[in-house]
């Protein structure tokens, strides 16, 4: 059977700020941070992040990942 997961993917903090304010449980955010502006290592850090993490994000989670180091945090806030 195949797993839908739907995240929100962005640079942008308002998304988190969102759910913060809402505490909301759905969409996953996962939020790259600023340092990270190679597309080729974005890519291998959220294919990383997405197997890593696959399960809280679909729980529901805001995932940010930087170049070396990756925080996630459970929705609601």
């Amino acid at each position: 059977m195949l797993a839908i997961m739907i995240f929100v993917l962005t640079f942008d903090l308002d998304f988190s700020a969102i759910l913060s304010a809402t505490h909301e449980t759905k969409p996953s955010i996962m939020q790259i941070r600023a340092s990270v502006l190679h597309a080729e290592l974005a890519a291998e850090l959220i294919s990383t992040a997405l197997s890593q993490y696959e399960t809280d994000l679909e729980k529901g989670a805001i995932l940010s990942i930087d170049i070396n180091k990756a925080r996630l945090r459970l929705l609601p806030l």
